[in-house]
C-alpha cells in the first residue's frame, strides 16, 4: 500500500466558485482561503504558449465573442469525438489572446463571481509559477494536460511544450501531472520532468489517445478501474482520479481500498457548494444556484480515504476537515 499522505486541498481552476475561474483572482483567492494546491487545465496557442483555460474552445470563459477583429476566427471542429462552434486558442497567438478578459461560466449560478467579468485577463502556465511562489507555504501545482492526441495531430506535441516551460520551476514536491490520456503522461515523464502523474477517468467511455489508436476496441475508463486496470496503472502512474460519484456510491470505500492496495493514490473531481452539482440526496429546495448540504456530501467523500480532492470552495473543504 502507497504511504499515506495528508489530504490534498486542490483549488479546482482556482477558486472558481467566487471568481471566473482559471484567473488570477480565482488563483490567488485559493490559497487565502486554504488550499494546499491550485489546479489549471492547459492549451496552447498556435504559437506554443500554453495558456490556462478550461477547454480550447473559449467563448463561454472569455470575451472574444465581443472582439470584432476575431469574428471571422469562429469555427466549427471536432475535438475528441465533440464537434464544437466558437473560438479556438490554437487558432490564436499568445499576442491576441492577451487581449482577452475572462467572464464567468455558469453566470446564472453564480452571479456574484460574474461581477469581475471583464477584470482579469488570460494566464499562461509561466504566470502560475510567481502566484506559486509568493505564497507563505510550500503551494502545488496540479497540472491537467487537454486533448494531448489532438493537438499533436495539429503539430503541438503537449508533452515537449509543457516540458520545454515546465523544466527549471517544477520539483518532485510542487508539482502533480494529470490527464484523461495515459500516453502523455508518459511522455512527460520520459522528457524527465520531476512530479507524481495521475489519471483522470470518466464514468463512461474510453480515453482519446486509445481510441485514436485502437477504435472501438480501446480499453474503456471501467477497464482501468478494475482490479487488473489498477494493477497497469500502478506500473506507470502514480495515483488515479475519479468522478466523485463513484467515492458517493457504496462501493465508494472499497474502490479507494483496492486502488491503495495497488499502490496507487486517489483524488476525486468536483466537489461544489450549489444544488446544481450535489447528488440527489443532498440538495436542498429547488434553486440550482442554493446551497445545499454540501457539509454532509463532503464528509461522505472524504470518509472514504482520498487522498485529494478538487474543490470549487476550498474554504468549504476546510471547514469540514476542522469539524
Amino acid at each position: 500500500m502507497a504511504p499515506q499522505r495528508s489530504l490534498l486541498v486542490i483549488a479546482h481552476r482556482g477558486a472558481s466558485g467566487y471568481r471566473p475561474e482559471h484567473s488570477r483572482g480565482a488563483f490567488e483567492l485559493a490559497f487565502e482561503l486554504g488550499a494546499d494546491a491550485i489546479e489549471p487545465d492547459l492549451v496552447p496557442t498556435k504559437d506554443g504558449v500554453l495558456v490556462v483555460r478550461h477547454e480550447n474552445e473559449i467563448s463561454g470563459t472569455t470575451d472574444v465573442a465581443k472582439h470584432p477583429e476575431f469574428a471571422q476566427r469562429r469555427t466549427t471542429k471536432t475535438v475528441d469525438g465533440v464537434t464544437q462552434n466558437g473560438w479556438f486558442t490554437e487558432d490564436f497567438t499568445w499576442a491576441e489572446l492577451r487581449s482577452l478578459r475572462a467572464v464567468e461560466r455558469l453566470p446564472g449560478i453564480r452571479s456574484e463571481s460574474a461581477t469581475f467579468d471583464g477584470v482579469f485577463p488570460i494566464l499562461r502556465l509561466i504566470d502560475l509559477f510567481g502566484i506559486i511562489d509568493a505564497q507563505d507555504r510550500p503551494g502545488v501545482m496540479v497540472a491537467e494536460i487537454k486533448h494531448a492526441t489532438y493537438f499533436a495531430s495539429i503539430g503541438l506535441p503537449m508533452d515537449e511544450l509543457f516540458a520545454a516551460e515546465i523544466t527549471g520551476w517544477a520539483t518532485e514536491d510542487n508539482l502533480v501531472v494529470e490527464s484523461f490520456e495515459q500516453t502523455v503522461l508518459g511522455q512527460i515523464r520520459g522528457r524527465g520532468v520531476p512530479g507524481r502523474s495521475v489519471f483522470l477517468a470518466e464514468a463512461s467511455g474510453a480515453p482519446a489517445d486509445l481510441v485514436a489508436r485502437d477504435g472501438n476496441d480501446a480499453r474503456s475508463y471501467a477497464d482501468h478501474l478494475e482490479v487488473a486496470g489498477l494493477g497497469w496503472l500502478a506500473e506507470e502512474v502514480d495515483g488515479v482520479s475519479v468522478e466523485k460519484k463513484l467515492l458517493l456510491a457504496d462501493t465508494g470505500r472499497a474502490f479507494v481500498d483496492r486502488a491503495h492496495d495497488s499502490g496507487l493514490d486517489v483524488f476525486t473531481w468536483t466537489l461544489r457548494a450549489e444544488n446544481r452539482f450535489l447528488g440527489g440526496g443532498f440538495r436542498r429546495g429547488t434553486d440550482p444556484a442554493a446551497w445545499g448540504d454540501w457539509r454532509g456530501e463532503f464528509r461522505r467523500i472524504l470518509d472514504v480515504g482520498v487522498d485529494g480532492v478538487f474543490a470549487d470552495q476550498p474554504d468549504l473543504v476546510r471547514e469540514v476537515l476542522a469539524d
